[in-house]
């Protein structure tokens, strides 16, 4: 078995994954940097190699290709940046297969997971449930009269192709009030990503705000109110690899974004568990078994989970091509992944498909 991985040098994932490799006893992969990708030169696939392709990671260089020059904290980029990027997945399949080597997943179902829109309406049409979306939003004046006209005072407004929360705002309006809270620091004309949750509450600023974020694209949704554990909001990351769910991490906050690297916390989840009973547990398992299968090219996807106010509601926000980088994570009491991590899991299933 000749392993390829497609990644950033130095990025953790492929360093996990190459762990998870050798203690399976599997030859160590080869690293393809995504630079050589995005630069379009030759790239070294031989026949038979197996191709795993892993996030672009936080790359200075990597990050000036796909979405041009400048600091890597800025805000925005996204169009540009998906553009470059599946048009390079679209490259690095062709040269696989020129070169008799196969991609680890369907770089489609990668596509469709990074643009916000398309993943909403798949989910959707798959009769998985997910929050309630204000499709063709081009500016704040068209946001707050979809607003209106659907009767919604609080939103999530996201960046079409983001990830990590970068542009994301939680929206609540009221009358003669607004609020947004982001982590985006508004520094004149231009967005700054920071590792600080802020709200901005004058209607000059929240205008600016979606203003600078809507060239890119926006996908909104209803503001679905979140259960909670021990004062905190909470929801979900369910690691569904091979189509089984095998890996889950609770996702606290006290502030409407429950992103680890913003301030999140890891919670208890036995004392999720308990509170959803057996079934509940076993629904919202299920719930992200069925987001999975939407995207039955992808041997692994990582699912964020709403569970309502009430515990009884589960509802798909977002399903992620690489969301499985979940250190000192072990598997699901019980299931096929007790004891491994996530990288671990993988490597159990490739080396029982090959």
């Amino acid at each position: 078995m000749n392993l390829v991985v497609v990644a950033t040098p130095g990025d953790r994932r492929p360093v996990l994954f190459a762990a998870a490799c050798r203690a399976a006893r599997l030859p160590e992969p080869r690293l393809i940097a995504w630079t050589d990708v995005l630069r379009g030169g030759p790239l070294p696939l031989r026949p038979g190699d197996l191709v795993r392709i892993d996030s672009p990671g936080e790359d200075r260089e990597a990050d000036a290709l796909l979405r041009g020059p400048g600091e890597p904290a800025r805000v925005g980029g996204g169009a540009r940046w998906y553009a470059t990027f599946t048009a390079a997945l679209r490259r690095l399949s062709e040269a696989a297969s020129v070169a008799g080597a196969r991609i680890l997943g369907d770089i489609e179902d990668i596509a469709v997971m990074f643009d916000k829109r398309l993943s909403h309406a798949r989910l959707l049409a798959a009769g998985v449930t997910v929050p309630a979306a204000l499709p063709g939003i081009d500016g704040y004046r068209a946001l707050r009269s979809r607003m209106e006209e659907a009767g919604e005072r609080r939103v999530f407004v996201k960046p079409a192709h983001g990830s990590s929360a970068s542009g994301v705002v939680a929206l609540q309006t009221a009358p003669g009030r607004v609020r947004a809270v982001t982590s985006a620091f508004l520094a004149g004309d231009r967005l700054v990503n920071s590792l600080r949750v802020r709200s901005y509450e004058t209607e000059e600023e929240v205008a600016s705000l979606i203003g600078l974020l809507a060239p890119d694209g926006l996908h909104v949704e209803r503001w679905l109110p979140k259960a909670t554990l021990d004062g905190r909001v909470f929801d979900l990351r369910v690691v569904v690899v091979g189509g089984e769910p095998t890996h889950a991490v609770v996702r606290t906050s006290r502030t409407p974004m429950t992103n680890l690297h913003l301030g999140g916390a890891r919670g208890d989840l036995g004392a999720v568990q308990r509170a959803l009973g057996e079934d509940g547990w076993r629904r919202a398992l299920d719930v992200c078994a069925r987001a999975a299968a939407t995207f039955p090219g992808s041997p692994m996807v990582g699912v964020d989970l709403l569970v309502g106010a009430g515990l009884k509601r589960f509802s798909v926000c977002e399903v992620n091509a690489f969301g499985d980088l979940l250190p000192g994570l072990t598997g699901l009491a019980g299931g096929p992944a007790e004891g491994l991590d996530t990288y671990a899991a993988q490597v159990g299933l490739l080396a029982c498909a090959t």
